[in-house]
């Protein structure tokens, strides 16, 4: 038996713009859900006649193979994935861009069969369920996008980190914008990339002649009980390293206008329930003595002319790795729970808020100096939790007691997950910035694919 699924959504720009949108690189990344098990394992240059993608996507917690074959492409105006073989018994889905009112449309068409026939026929309702979440998610990451980009001129962005999670997501959400993106890499470069070793002190400091932007997001992860030697890979991969690009940054021909540096909301240390903003000084512990060297160390960069911005980040909120990403298997299981006393603050953002900030960060020219990127309403661990299993339908009332995390990993325990931070976006908020989700539930709901209406 054969279903059909159609979803049509208004965006504000014109139809040539809509489908250069889904023709950049980033765009497949960018409509990837982060709840959905889809891994690419090959994807085409662009969208026209005889283009094969291939993907691994997990059915019933098991891995399976789906090739897809671009069809019927005309430019501005349609294409189609046809499936070669996968999950599905017959699966075409049609891509269509068309004039609407001052902007566009976009529609999207899917005929598919589900296989093994009748018995196939009874997950028909599962499957029409994660379709209209699917495109719920699609056509908001889109329009949010196509919003966001209206206006700007193209850039072309240095980037380290970009492998990471917000790396990946920033690089993604640039490209299909019409950016180009240069990524920083430690081995020998190739195409546009550039190369650098910050260990070894080393970058090619010729190659940001044309760059406009940098984006610094490098650094070793903080995740995991801290020996000396770790604390000392913490400090210097974001010290050292933030140093030798500014210096390079310093000694360019053109330095470029603007660099965007991570920093984070550790800045602030342990301050209870205390409200803080980015004129409240910085507090006590290793992570807040890493956070002011590491914005310090940008003073060369700022020196030679280049509006430094020093993003403080709090815990990102993704399906996709950080910290939600290791909560869920318990919380599912309905193991969580509040951590510690759970009164502590934690201070968080939506991922698509972290790249939307960066990208706001990177045109205008009032914001400088400390930005913090966290939502306007921090949380308490216990309403985190709270939420989040509300989200997913489970309990969460066992609580991750403090003798055991500290335990399990000493010191970082009582900086990451007991010390409390009620950080606030004061100057994001001054500049306009709109948040994508401003409300925790809404951006749980987002990454997990539990979206109302």
């Amino acid at each position: 038996m054969s279903h059909v699924f159609e979803r049509r959504v208004s965006t504000p720009v014109e139809p040539g713009e809509l489908f250069a949108w889904h023709e950049r690189p980033g765009a497949f990344r960018r409509l990837t859900p982060p709840w959905a098990p889809v891994e690419v394992v090959e994807h085409p240059p662009h969208l026209r006649d005889g283009a094969i993608a291939r993907l691994r996507v997990g059915v019933g917690g098991l891995p399976l193979r789906w090739t897809l074959e671009h069809r019927d492409y005309i430019p501005r105006v349609r294409f189609r994935d046809v499936q070669l073989s996968g999950p599905f018994a017959a699966y075409a889905h049609t891509h269509r861009v068309e004039p609407d009112g001052e902007g566009s449309a976009l529609i999207d068409h899917i005929e598919y069969t589900l296989p093994l026939g009748p018995l196939g026929a009874l997950g028909a309702g599962f499957v029409r369920r994660r379709f209209d979440q699917l495109f719920t998610y699609r056509h908001r990451i889109m329009t949010d996008d196509l919003n966001a980009h209206r206006g700007t001129q193209p850039l072309t962005v240095a980037l380290s980190g970009a492998s990471g999670l917000v790396g990946e997501a920033l690089s993604a959400f640039l490209t299909t914008g019409g950016h180009q993106v240069r990524p920083l890499v430690r081995r020998a470069a190739e195409g546009a990339e550039i190369r650098w070793d910050p260990q070894a002190g080393e970058i090619d400091a010729d190659a940001f002649e044309g760059v406009d932007a940098v984006v610094h997001l490098a650094g070793e992860p903080i995740i995991g009980r801290w020996s000396d030697a770790k604390k000392a890979r913490i400090r210097d991969s974001r010290v050292e390293g933030t140093r030798l690009l500014a210096e390079a940054l310093a000694a360019a021909k053109t330095p470029p206008k603007v660099l965007v540096c991570a920093s984070a909301v550790g800045f602030y240390g342990d301050r209870g329930d205390a409200r803080l903003t980015e004129d409240s000084p910085a507090g006590d512990g290793f992570l807040a003595d890493v956070c002011r060297a590491w914005e310090a160390a940008c003073q060369p960069a700022r020196d030679a002319g280049v509006r430094v911005v020093n993003t403080r980040l709090g815990i990102v909120i993704s399906a996709a790795g950080g910290a939600l990403a290791k909560m869920l298997t318990p919380f599912k299981l309905g193991l969580g729970g509040p951590v510690g006393s759970g009164d502590q603050y934690w201070s968080w953002i939506a991922l698509d808020d972290v790249v939307g900030a960066i990208h706001r960060a990177l045109f205008d020219d009032a914001l400088e100096g400390p930005v913090n990127l966290t939502a306007p309403e921090p949380v308490t661990s216990r309403d985190f939790a709270r939420t989040l299993g509300k989200v997913l339908g489970r309990p969460a009332f066992l609580p991750a007691p403090a003798f055991a995390l500290k335990l399990a990993l000493g010191e970082a325990a009582d900086e990451m997950l007991l010390a409390g931070q009620r950080v606030l976006p004061q100057r994001l908020e001054a500049a306009g910035y709109a948040f994508r989700h401003p409300d925790l539930e809404g951006a749980l709901r987002m990454q997990l694919g539990r979206m109302k209406g």
